[in-house]
């Protein structure tokens, strides 16, 4: 993700007047159809005023990633230097939060959440949400569903249509979360429900899901009109390739159990085997259209 330019915090800046919400979405695990990095895209104003700077070095793993970089002729250019860094950004009324995004640490994380809580009390956040993204079975023409979670339960602040007990490799977000839940720091997560058939590439519908709730909850005035625009190109050209391809069993078979589930019908969006297109069904009907994203990504 390409991040607009930003200012550095000067003395005396008035965008160090204190935010009451800091924003974090990383780019790592919990990244199905890239959702929480084109949600905090869409929160970026490109005119945010950088408060905290985090030393990439200690964080990043450059041989895992590859960061890339542009090769013209006899030179190189045009490199893509990650960054993480906290942004003071401001809506549409000029109220100001903060905005975290990038890569999600490689290393080190108790060290970077010590680092977030520095910037969290300095600046009397009440309150941090983490923005991330899991594929499931669950089809393309449904509302997209969202599990929150909080370090407390009065925050809360929508019922889980999906309310699991799992044991999962963690991420910084959970990480995070669950530190400063011990620290008696207020912390709430939304995680949106990606169609695992479009999981690898981008899925504007689920980022403007993640967008909608940091609305709700905060009553931010957040744009959403370039996430809305992009949300309804993808779905149409979805539906052009499953309208060229697909009979539609399998795409009917996931909204059948999308709405038992709904009604309750059903236990849990991870039903039996038999119950559930597979990856491979999915993928044979969506080949072409994954093909030609990933070609105009490298393009």
């Amino acid at each position: 993700m390409i991040w607009p330019s930003r200012r550095e915090a000067e003395p005396g800046d008035p965008g160090q007047e204190s935010p009451r919400i800091l924003v974090h979405a990383f780019d790592g695990f919990l990244t199905a159809g890239s959702a929480p990095s084109l949600a905090a895209a869409q929160m970026a104003s490109g005119h945010g005023t950088v408060v905290h700077r985090f030393d990439i070095d200690d964080y990043f793993d450059y041989r895992a990633r590859r960061p890339l970089i542009s090769y013209r002729a006899d030179h190189y250019q045009d490199y893509d230097e990650p960054r993480l860094e906290i942004i003071m950004e401001r809506d549409s009324t000029g109220t100001p939060f903060l905005l975290l995004a990038g890569p999600e640490p490689d290393y080190r994380w108790e060290r970077f959440i010590d680092e977030v809580e520095a910037v969290v009390r300095a600046h009397g956040v009440e309150l941090t949400i983490g923005l991330g993204a899991v594929p499931m079975g669950v089809p393309h023409t449904r509302p997209a569903v969202i599990t929150t979670h909080a370090t407390r339960p009065e925050l809360i602040d929508r019922t889980n249509m999906w309310t699991p007990d799992l044991r999962v490799p963690s991420s910084m977000q959970a990480v995070m979360e669950y530190r400063f839940g011990e620290r008696g720091l207020d912390a709430v997560g939304y995680v949106v429900h990606v169609p695992h058939y479009v999981a690898q590439v981008e899925f504007p519908p689920a980022a403007v899901a993640l967008v909608n709730a940091v609305i709700d909850r905060t009553g931010l005035q957040l744009d959403t009109d370039r996430l809305r625009a992009s949300q309804d190109a993808t779905i149409a050209d979805i539906n052009a390739q499953i309208e060229e391809q697909d009979s539609g069993e399998v795409l009917s078979g996931l909204e059948q159990q999308y709405d038992a589930f709904a009604r309750g019908a059903a236990q849990s969006l991870l039903a039996e085997d038999a119950d559930i297109p597979s990856g491979d069904e999915l993928a044979d009907q969506f080949e072409r259209y994954l093909a030609r994203q990933r070609k105009d990504g490298d393009d």
